[in-house]
């Protein structure tokens, strides 16, 4: 069984980095109210990537867009993200923090923002409609929904901890575990954006 969409979801979703927005969005919350947005965000994370990895396909044969080229785009985006973890910025972190309080006033924290954009963006959704091209198999496509199965597990654990967490690590081990996801995540969308180029222009091949 290949594990690379796994270790590429865990890179990019990252839920450890997750732990201190998540203890801020909850301040105040009662025991029982932490545990309701811990389960909202694991099932939703996990809703996102199973429903791009069953139907992520559909939608794009539905705009036209080649998947070579939502390859390339979708691994600069990888890139891009793996960039911001390099300087210790969560992988999905991109709106400011007005918009994430605008955002969380509108609706449930739990979805918005935990869940989207910091936990599964749209560099998440782009690698999840990736490998289910790759998927050739029954099989293969439900190990991919698996996968999502083992993220919203992750997001759990890691936020259900989220306050012992923190003390051990603290903020700077938080920024190391970021930074390494990040190498990891840098290396992966060359590789993705090699293939997407290749299928596009045959002659680099050589």
């Amino acid at each position: 069984m290949d594990f690379k969409p796994l270790i590429t979801l865990l890179a990019i979703v990252n839920p450890l980095a997750i732990v201190p927005f998540f203890i801020h969005y909850t301040q105040g919350f009662s025991r029982q109210q932490r545990q309701r947005t811990v389960l909202v965000s694991a099932f939703s994370a996990f809703a996102v990537i199973a429903t791009c990895a069953i139907i992520g396909l559909q939608i794009l044969e539905f705009f036209s867009i080649s998947l070579a080229s939502f390859q390339v785009g979708g691994g600069m985006l990888l890139l891009t993200s793996s960039l911001s973890m390099l300087n210790a910025r969560p992988a999905e972190a991109k709106a400011t923090d007005q918009d994430l309080s605008e955002a969380s006033a509108r609706t449930s924290i739990a979805v918005v923002p935990l869940t989207i954009p910091l936990l599964t963006g749209p560099a998440t959704m782009s690698t999840v409609v990736i490998y289910a091209d790759q998927a050739k198999t029954f099989f293969q496509h439900a190990a991919l929904v698996g996968y999502g199965v083992v993220i919203a597990l992750a997001t759990a654990v890691c936020f259900t901890l989220a306050e012992p967490i923190a003390r051990v690590l603290g903020q700077t081990g938080i920024n190391v575990m970021t930074r390494l996801m990040g190498l990891i995540l840098a290396a992966l969308s060359v590789e993705v954006m090699a293939t997407g180029l290749v299928k596009l222009f045959p002659a680099l091949l050589g």
